[in-house]
């Protein structure tokens, strides 16, 4: 199990056989390092370096010969703590960089957005990010839901999605089937800004479609996979059915 967890932690096989060995010795010296392990003597010395540099062990020379010695297991913590932020700048880096060329992007992409497009999604992080797009909304959202299957697809995304939403002042008008996490939600309306209406009970489906700006997403929850398609007549059309439908319905009652 411990071996396990280093080798997530970017740990190589070589690397953990010496480094719990240290662990087990307190202190040792290279060449009894070298036999323990039947790692090669020069092998085991670059391996010690590596250690040193991810600030796990430690070296001190007596009498010209050096000796190595892990330091507390909790160090282990702050190689972790080092590893995020370290990450977490480089990331950092890659966004600035990314956000002083996007204004040469967007103008390339004039040439071809008017233009009918459709973009495929796979897996939770696919489907999460095709949902993240509903928030660039300019007139709000149009929507069919089941918010159960929403939230047995994607039980961590959601909460955090309706504060941002909301935050971003994007409202929403959604088509729910009648079931006790729809009614849940939408004794939430106000807080979350959006006005829901139900379907019959005898109505069901578990897919989720948006429609926003020129776009219309298609969510399958159970499938986890999504498709946007950019079309403005497509997208009007969708909205000109959930606006004949929408009148049709009656209010929600809050309970």
């Amino acid at each position: 199990m411990i071996e396990k967890t280093l080798q997530k932690l970017g740990f190589s096989t070589k690397e953990i056989a010496i480094y719990l060995a240290l662990i087990e010795l307190g202190t040792a010296k290279a060449g009894e390092l070298a036999k323990i392990s039947s790692i090669t003597r020069t092998t085991v010395y670059d391996i010690l370096d590596s250690l040193l540099k991810r600030g796990v062990i430690s070296s001190h020379k007596k009498s010209g010969t050096t000796s190595y010695s892990a330091l507390e297991p909790k160090r282990l913590l702050t190689y972790i703590d080092r590893e995020i932020e370290q990450k977490t700048n480089e990331l950092s880096k890659q966004k600035e960089e990314i956000a002083s060329f996007l204004p040469e992007l967007v103008s390339k992409q004039k040439n071809w957005k008017s233009k009918p497009k459709v973009s495929f999604f796979e897996g939770e992080k696919g489907v999460r990010e095709a949902y993240e797009d509903t928030l660039s909304a300019k007139q709000g959202i149009l929507a069919y839901a089941n918010v159960q299957t929403m939230h047995e697809g994607l039980p961590n995304f959601f909460p955090q999605y309706y504060k941002r939403r909301a935050d971003a002042k994007v409202f929403i008008k959604a088509i729910l089937t009648k079931n006790k996490f729809s009614e849940e939600r939408a004794n939430r309306d106000q807080q979350e800004l959006r006005t829901s209406k139900f379907l019959p009970e005898d109505v069901n489906f578990s897919p989720e479609v948006n429609i926003y700006n020129d776009k219309v997403l298609i969510a399958s929850w159970k499938e986890k996979m999504a498709v946007i398609i950019e079309s403005s007549e497509f997208a009007d059309f969708q909205r000109a059915m959930h606006e004949q439908l929408w009148k049709q319905l009656p209010k929600h009652d809050l309970k």
